[in-house]
């Protein structure tokens, strides 16, 4: 399958600040790719350089072909973005938003029109389409910024965080929106840090932590790599790891700042744990704090490798 974003050793330095490290991932026609991690891990570092607003301190994008240095003009021509912020002119309509921004793309006359219909009736704003956009609700803003992004036909949407500020109905509305663009053949760079999305909407995810990437795989296959879950155990006062070593018969044990211990379980079950980590405790002099059981999740995977959560949400997805 055909490659529409290349990423080799692409890095970013801000005086003595590493911001972004050696970052190396491609993504495949017609995929969701997710880019994960918490706010400040070098998302939109990252997002910056691959849209050529943020020059590099080194490294290569190749978008569809073609290196996005050399030949920055027609490498971003195949580019559709999404920002963070909202990108268009609250005063005007919805429709002459999407003339103004197609009249930039060189789009004109028929093709233009036919491509306004198409693009408003893709993320349900027709019945919007010829009132002001400052008279939108958020999630209808979020939709005519994905709308923009959409217009010149890229073969490659990157959205930097397009549900923040949204409520969980319409982050299902854009969901449901870009499943539906994917199944038509949609490619898609998606950034969050709220791994429940990213492990509902994307094919394959890379965690970002501190501008470098810790893990690549599946959601199914992070997981699955993850165990049966991890129980996280919370200590009033650190342990040594010699005294927790009984409780690796469990599963594999990670110590977190001395005084937070991670099981990643090996079984089904975890019978019998809490007995085992008091008399550990009570041996030791140290009392629990808490005991959380945590099932499989990409958040639990984040979890697991830096010992911190990126950001839980509750919130429903299909």
């Amino acid at each position: 399958m055909q490659d529409i974003l290349t990423v080799v050793n692409l890095s970013k330095r801000y005086g003595s600040r590493q911001a972004v490290a050696a970052l190396n991932f491609h993504i495949c026609q017609g995929e969701i790719f997710g880019l994960l991690g918490p706010n400040g891990a070098g998302k939109t570092t990252t997002i910056g350089m691959l849209t050529g607003l943020v020059d590099p301190s080194g490294g290569q994008v190749m978008i569809d072909g073609l290196d996005l240095r050399q030949n920055p003009l027609k490498a971003k021509a195949k580019i559709g973005f999404v920002p963070q912020d909202f990108a268009f002119y609250p005063t005007l309509s919805a429709r002459d938003n999407l003339i103004f921004f197609g009249r930039i793309y060189g789009l004109h006359g028929r093709l233009l029109r036919q491509r306004i219909v198409e693009t408003l009736d893709m993320v349900e704003l027709t019945d919007r389409a010829g009132h002001a956009v400052s008279t939108f609700s958020h999630g209808m803003k979020r939709r005519l910024n994905i709308a923009i992004g959409l217009l010149h036909h890229p073969r490659i949407l990157i959205l930097d965080e397009p549900t923040v500020g949204v409520d969980a109905h319409m982050r299902q509305t854009i969901f449901e929106n870009l499943k539906a663009l994917n199944k038509r053949g949609l490619t898609a760079l998606y950034t969050t840090h709220l791994m429940q999305e990213a492990q509902h909407l994307c094919h394959r995810v890379a965690i970002l932590d501190k501008g470098n990437i810790i893990a690549t795989d599946t959601p199914t296959a992070l997981m699955a790599a993850s165990g049966k879950g991890i129980i996280r155990i919370r200590l009033s006062k650190p342990m040594l790891r010699e005294q927790m070593d009984p409780l690796a018969e469990l599963g594999s044990l990670t110590l977190f700042d001395s005084t937070v211990v991670h099981i990643q379980l090996a079984t089904d079950t975890a019978d019998n744990i809490f007995g085992k980590v008091a008399v550990l405790a009570e041996k030791a002099d140290i009392s629990i704090i808490g005991i959380d059981i945590l099932e499989p999740s990409l958040e639990i995977v984040f979890l697991h490798l830096t010992g911190r959560t990126a950001m839980i949400v509750n919130a429903s997805f299909s």
